[in-house]
């Protein structure tokens, strides 16, 4: 049975709007301790963390084009699995997987960018600033590098002593979801519809480098008169992967893919989205489908709303409250392993 919208736009805009009182009247709770995040957390203790976040960026940014984009991956990915705590940049140990080998991590890249960032901040104020904190300005500068906006990123998150490989590979969305199981995923991390439909414009930059990943959406609706893929678009990725033997490099937004703009929305109206997972977003009669056709439209209410979901994801609480944690010396291994 095909997946159905319940209670309409208006019903969806007054959770949003409900939602967002209580997250104005509540805050940004640290799910690490009893101190609130806030943008001026390192102002006393290391008051240059911001600038050598963004020194550092920019300078990988220039070596490699990719930079930008894996960085804002990898925030999301981290943010996903029990929330941002830095998770995904451990490495595995005697007693413990890592998550960067969950499979949906398995093209994730730019730890050595997060390493680096922090390798400098430790030279400037030891012991100070954490990963998960590093991952998320690093993340708040890519999308400003690729011109995309800018935010105040909300600081004080911890970085915790385990890996979850298990949940990485259950919690982090697929290139092949439904509609109906973006919504539920997101849900989960108190994300809603708008949300979801905002933070998908990440894929306006960045690319795909492997068929497996589209090759359900370019096939399977060959000769059945499917409407959700434009011909010539299928047409074209299956050349490319035939001839690339499975290999090809696909942007996901195929007019602009080096630029952070609301393009990737105007892809999903001509029916040209890469994965599944993008096209699900223009559902008719869903919330997700008419947000698509208003960031479509206006690339500053997609700005506006990428900025407000980032910051959100950006405050997911870890699942275990009583997960310990620590300011890691190096993020890739806990303290006690250093």
């Amino acid at each position: 049975m095909a997946f159905r919208c319940k209670g309409g736009v208006a019903w969806v805009a007054l959770l949003v709007a409900v939602a967002a009182l209580a997250s104005a009247a509540q805050g940004f709770p640290n799910p690490f301790g009893h101190e609130d995040f806030t943008e001026s957390y390192y102002d006393e203790t290391c008051p240059n963390a911001q600038s050598i976040v963004r020194s550092v960026m920019e300078r990988h940014a220039a070596a490699n084009p990719r930079t930008a984009p894996a960085i804002l991956r990898l925030f999301f990915h981290d943010c996903f699995v029990n929330g941002c705590d830095a998770s995904i940049l451990l490495n595995a140990t005697d007693s413990m997987e890592s998550e960067k080998d969950a499979k949906p991590n398995a093209s994730v890249v730019g730890y050595d960018v997060i390493e680096d960032i922090k390798s400098e901040l430790e030279r400037s104020c030891p012991a100070t600033v954490s990963c998960a904190d590093v991952l998320a300005l690093a993340a708040r500068d890519a999308v400003a590098m690729l011109g995309g906006p800018s935010w105040g990123v909300l600081l004080g998150r911890k970085d915790s002593l385990a890996a979850r490989m298990d949940m990485a590979n259950k919690d982090l969305p697929r290139p092949t979801d439904s509609l109906a199981e973006l919504i539920r995923m997101f849900k989960e991390n108190n994300l809603d519809e708008r949300d979801l439909t905002a933070l998908s414009g990440a894929h306006t930059v960045g690319r795909t480098h492997s068929c497996e990943h589209y090759e359900e959406r370019i096939y399977s609706l060959v000769g059945q008169g499917g409407d959700s893929i434009d011909p010539s678009f299928a047409a074209q990725r299956r050349q490319e992967c035939e001839q690339k033997h499975g290999n090809a490099t696909a942007p996901f937004d195929e007019r602009t893919p080096a630029k952070f703009d609301n393009a990737y929305y105007v892809d999903l109206l001509a029916r040209r989205g890469l994965l599944t997972s993008d096209q699900e977003l223009y559902t008719q009669g869903c919330e997700t489908g008419d947000l698509v056709k208003t960031y479509a439209m206006n690339g500053d209410v997609f700005f506006a709303d990428f900025a407000r979901a980032m910051v959100k994801m950006g405050n997911i609480r870890p699942k275990h409250w009583w997960t310990p944690t620590e300011v890691r010396l190096k993020c890739s291994v806990a303290n006690t392993h250093y």
